[in-house]
């Protein structure tokens, strides 16, 4: 075997060790690689890529930043960079990283995707709906992106769409965590909380340590109570009120209904803590640990 066949064989075992989650082999590989090529950008970003998957975002970025100064249009490295802002939540970053992204790779989906949530992130649910609708052009048949739509159309109020599109993304794919959990933000936008909490569940079952999952979860619990959404239907109203039309609203009714106001704010209060003990105790019990 040549030189080049064996160094080309050691990276697809990086990747395979990567796709196996053994990461820790896969690290060593990767660096097996850069030591024997120091030059190799494929060989940062693929380290790069290892730590994205493990959730150490710092490293990440410093080894997909080392893959670009070597070749600032290497893909995977740009690849990490986008994922690394989209799951820290820096907006601002992942917006001017996405567009050289797509530049340097224009027909990855995912990309896509990531726009049509920003789009969401900024509500202007149209833009999104054009963004996705792109992605799907490209994998017509990505149940994620199905029902990423499907969230869209929920909030365009487009309910009929709406459903119609989680059915199809669940015929496409019923066990995927992430799929479930965008069904469930749609059933929640359709009002429909027993259909979003059981979304929730099956998101559960298959992500079980997954905190956002959970948290979504006990949150739709708390939501299936009416007394408790009773009290979230006027903050549900305010959301579609610019800022002045708010502050107005809230003045003349502090000046106008005082008492009812301070009676309001308080049974919200008392509401809010009793169905977050009634879900505490129908999961978990009436354990309450630290």
């Amino acid at each position: 075997m040549t030189e080049a066949n064996l160094y080309a064989t050691r990276f697809r075992k990086a990747y395979q060790l990567m796709e196996w989650k053994r990461y820790d082999a896969a690290l060593e590989e990767a660096g097996a690689l850069i030591r024997e090529n120091p030059e190799d950008a494929d060989a940062y970003a693929l380290a790069g890529d290892i730590h994205l998957k493990t959730g150490r975002h710092d490293k990440a970025l410093h080894w997909s930043g080392e893959a670009l100064r070597r070749d600032p249009e290497n893909q995977v490295a740009w690849f990490v960079r986008v994922s690394v802002y989209y799951e820290t939540d820096n907006d601002k970053e992942l917006d001017e990283a996405l567009r050289e992204a797509m530049r340097i790779d224009p027909y990855e989906s995912h990309y896509l995707f990531l726009q049509a949530n920003l789009s969401n992130k900024k509500g202007r649910f149209a833009e999104a709906k054009a963004h996705i609708g792109s992605a799907l052009e490209l994998q017509p048949e990505n149940a994620l992106y199905l029902a990423m739509l499907g969230y869209i159309e929920a909030l365009l109020k487009n309910y009929g769409a709406s459903k119609a599109l989680g059915h199809e993304a669940l015929r496409l794919e019923a066990e995927s965590p992430h799929v479930y959990l965008y069904l469930a933000w749609a059933a929640g936008r359709r009002d429909d909380y027993a259909a979003q909490t059981e979304y929730l569940k099956s998101a559960i079952r298959l992500a079980p340590d997954n905190s956002q999952i959970r948290g979504e979860y006990l949150e739709a619990l708390q939501k299936s109570y009416a007394f408790y959404r009773f009290f979230l239907y006027p903050a549900k109203l305010m959301k579609r009120w610019k800022p002045w039309q708010l502050l107005l609203v809230w003045v003349i009714a502090w000046i106008v209904f005082k008492p009812l106001v301070l009676v309001f704010i308080v049974l919200y209060i008392v509401s809010h803590w009793m169905t977050k003990l009634l879900v505490h105790v129908k999961v978990f019990g009436w354990t309450f640990r630290k």
